[in-house]
């Protein structure tokens, strides 16, 4: 079991360095708690895993990953839409930041559950599976994933520190918005590299509408000086 720990840890690793996967724990680190995101990868992995093992060990079945690519995909635009609403809402509700942080291991865990779901780490899984001892190489490969991950969120909760909050909004949900076309694409064109194009694109998209509204003035920013004394101008 040990042997199957370690190689299955170690190719995870190794596939998950530089994953879309990998680029979503840092988008989410953006937005909320490092501990919140880990932990909720770490179901979500420990979930998928373990369906990966059993596929792999007994069952040989094909799960429909086009469909379920897609429908992780969708997720993402809604990740992206929630995440430009949140930018507008009043930040007073501190009553509500137990719902919150709730709200956010639910989006985290279901996204990297729908996203992982036929990756190249599933399958790895899988076929590490069919020849080494299973237990073995679920918490290997589910250590694997979340040590990878890891790297990417504490490059995320740093830049989360740095960066003015506006930036991190909108650059945050123009990631989500490419995640959420990559695999769409991904699965409606599975044989095709249309998805990182389509990906590529929306990317330089976002961030030239980024770009120029961080030119903008903040609203509050003009308010303020369209209401202030001529004289104090």
């Amino acid at each position: 079991m040990l042997a199957a720990l370690l190689l299955s840890f170690g190719v995870i690793f190794v596939a998950e360095l530089g994953d879309k996967s990998q680029l979503m724990a840092m988008t989410f680190a953006l937005k909320y708690r490092w501990w919140v995101v880990i932990g909720g990868i770490t179901l979500a992995t420990t979930v998928v895993h373990l369906v990966s093992v059993a596929v792999g060990h007994s069952l040989g079945v094909a799960l429909p990953t086009h469909l379920i690519g897609i429908v992780g995909g969708v997720a993402f635009l809604v990740f992206g839409l929630w995440t430009l609403r949140g930018d507008s809402l009043d930040e007073e509700e501190k009553s509500k930041a137990d719902r919150v942080t709730k709200s956010a291991f639910i989006a985290v865990a279901s996204a990297f559950f729908l996203a992982e779901l036929g990756d190249k780490t599933m399958l790895a899984t899988v076929t590490l599976a069919s020849d080494n001892d299973w237990v073995g190489v679920w918490i290997g490969s589910t250590l694997g994933m979340v040590a990878a991950d890891a790297l990417a969120i504490v490059v995320g909760a740093t830049l989360g520190k740095r960066l003015p909050e506006r930036l991190i909004t909108l650059g945050a949900a123009t990631l989500f918005f490419v995640f959420g076309v990559w695999l769409i694409l991904e699965g409606v064109f599975p044989t095709s590299s249309i998805g990182i194009v389509g990906a590529v694109v929306v990317l330089a998209v976002g961030s030239a509408l980024t770009t120029w509204r961080m030119r903008k003035p903040a609203p509050a920013a003009v308010e303020s000086e369209e209401s202030a004394p001529s004289g104090s101008r």
